[in-house]
């Protein structure tokens, strides 16, 4: 093998981890996917992996080579991790060469969005108003929650055309959702605007990273699930801090009317539980035709959650809800040899504890610290048995494609 060859293939190995940790690959599949593409292209390789970069040692002896690259991790793509898993697995079969698979790398990752900008900040909205209807809400809590999600999708757009610091989002975000709903149950009862904040803030709740974290621990990737739950609790703090200086200016307004305050009807649970996969299909950036596949573990995992944690407790319901996405997501990716991220990120985002990690939050900035307390610790256990779940069912029904 030429020197020539030897760069070009560097070159290739470190463009796919670049990729792959751009579009939200966690650390454990992250590693055995470049473990394989290296063995691939014939190249040893180690490759170490955390939220914010990549180290790899490539090649042996007089060839051995170190990479270090800045990366930062974003949220899962999963119309490009698609793209790429059909790349790499042709030139796994040899109908492309390392040339031919770094150019159709290059032009899938320059691939537009399957979903515009309009139909991403609606999707948000109608998520939030889906939550607020979970969370069992009035209609006023639920219109409410729609359109603060829209505003919180609207500066993230504003932020991005910007490009100011990505970290303004969190506690701006959780300024404008605590005031807004404060002033709205103040002036427009009745609004429970403990749950509107929680609702309107559940898209930028950071559970699906936390249940991510526990998993990467779990298998033994200690650097990664350290830092990615690190990261994780540095954003619920700031979105924390934005609605505790919102409580302190519109303290005032705290007094809550509930009277005549009521659930929406039984029936919306399950109008709502059709509508929010969609939505998550289009956060998710999974396209049309693969829908179903989502629709199905999406509503599988909450229904056995929901009828588990009835009889059994939180903790078998957790377990149960995850163990049925991770396995019908396991299986599609047998069947349809396709990435098993695919329906498993945006199956699992309902049932992810963010919103208990909240709750710890303010119950704690509220002074009811044993109430907090038992809010953290039960988040600690519903994550815990997700990442149980989700382990049980890749010894169940193994993937047989690694992302």
């Amino acid at each position: 093998m030429s020197d020539l060859d030897t760069e070009q293939k560097y070159r290739f190995l470190m463009h796919v981890a670049e990729l792959l940790h751009r579009n939200g690959t966690p650390s454990h599949r992250f590693e055995r996917v470049m473990a394989k593409i290296s063995k691939t292209v014939g190249v040893p390789s180690v490759f170490l992996y955390t939220p914010t970069s990549v180290v790899a040692s490539l090649g042996e002896g007089e060839n051995e080579r170190t990479f270090m690259r800045r990366v930062d991790s974003g949220t899962i793509d999963a119309d490009k991790l698609i793209r790429f898993d059909d790349i790499l697995e042709r030139l796994e079969d040899g109908k492309i060469d390392v040339s031919q698979a770094e150019s159709e790398l290059k032009f899938a990752e320059r691939a537009p969005p399957p979903y515009g900008t309009v139909m991403t900040m609606l999707a948000c909205a109608i998520a939030c108003g889906c939550v607020a209807i979970f969370f069992q809400g009035g209609w006023n809590e639920v219109w409410l929650s729609f359109v603060l999600g829209l505003a919180i999708a609207v500066l993230e757009w504003i932020v991005g055309k910007l490009r100011l610091e990505v970290g303004l989002v969190p506690p701006l975000a959780g300024f404008i959702v605590g005031i807004s709903s404060l002033a709205m149950a103040h002036w427009y009862p009745p609004i429970d605007y403990r749950l509107v904040t929680l609702s309107a803030l559940i898209i930028l709740l950071p559970g699906f990273t936390i249940t991510t974290s526990l998993t990467e621990l779990a298998c033994g990737h200690l650097s990664s699930g350290v830092a990615r739950l690190a990261g994780a609790s540095a954003l619920l703090l700031t979105l924390m801090m934005g609605v505790a200086i919102a409580l302190r200016v519109g303290g005032s307004w705290r007094e809550i009317h509930l009277e005549g305050l009521s659930a929406v009807p039984m029936w919306m649970q399950w109008v709502a539980l059709i509508i929010a996969p969609g939505c998550f299909c289009v956060l998710f950036r999974v396209r049309y035709s693969r829908w179903a596949i989502v629709f199905t573990a999406a509503i599988a995992g909450f229904l056995a959650a929901k009828v588990f944690g009835q009889y059994w407790g939180i903790e078998v319901g957790s377990f149960m809800g995850a163990l049925v996405v991770g396995s019908i997501s396991n299986l599609y990716a047998r069947i349809r040899d396709r990435p098993a991220l695919v329906p498993l990120a945006p199956g699992m985002i309902i049932l992810v504890p963010g919103s208990l990690g909240f709750r710890s939050l303010t119950a704690l900035l509220e002074q009811k610290t044993l109430e907090g307390i038992d809010f953290a610790f039960t988040m600690l256990i519903v994550a815990v048995s997700l990442v149980g779940g989700l382990l049980a069912s890749s010894a169940l029904v193994p993937p047989k494609r690694i992302l």
